[in-house]
């Protein structure tokens, strides 16, 4: 099992400590629209299988100042109660400034943007707001869980 999701366990236990619960999974019909719509709107990007995962178990995550995104509002088949940083959205804003079209982000922190690095073909940790590179990661995996670890620290 990946290590990210025993973190994801433990969120979940501090959320209902709140009386909160982590997001709904996406649903499969929602993920294959947001595939279609990413092709459409940024280009010939494949997500992580362990992204597509993690979406499976949770649609995004707002956790302490973290914020992993979630399949956009617009595709969902139902209406949540809540706001949902979208993964399309999300990169369409983030990609109106010219050096930052290089990163595809997966979501972002007080103080980082977790992304992958379409030039170096690797996932990063990156200062946010200068864009300095903070760590590499070899995977989605370990940068997932190196985020949800941080953050739960």
């Amino acid at each position: 099992m990946s290590q990210w999701k025993d973190f994801l366990i433990e969120i979940e236990k501090i959320e209902a400590k709140y009386g909160s619960l982590l997001r709904n999974p996406a649903l499969d019909t929602e993920l294959i629209k947001m595939k279609h719509t990413i092709q459409q709107k940024l280009g010939n990007i494949v997500l992580p299988e362990s992204y597509i995962e993690f979406l499976k178990k949770v649609n995004g995550l707002d956790f302490n100042g973290l914020v992993i995104y979630g399949v956009d509002e617009v595709l969902l088949d139902k209406e949540v109660d809540e706001d949902i940083h979208g993964f399309i959205e999300t990169n369409e804003l983030w990609n109106e400034n010219d050096w930052q079209k290089q990163y595809i982000f997966f979501g972002d922190s007080d103080t980082a943007w977790y992304s992958y690095d379409l030039k170096d073909g690797v996932y990063v940790e990156l200062d946010k707001p200068s864009g300095t590179l903070i760590q590499l990661f070899d995977s989605f995996d370990s940068m997932l869980s190196d985020a949800l670890e941080t953050t739960l620290l």
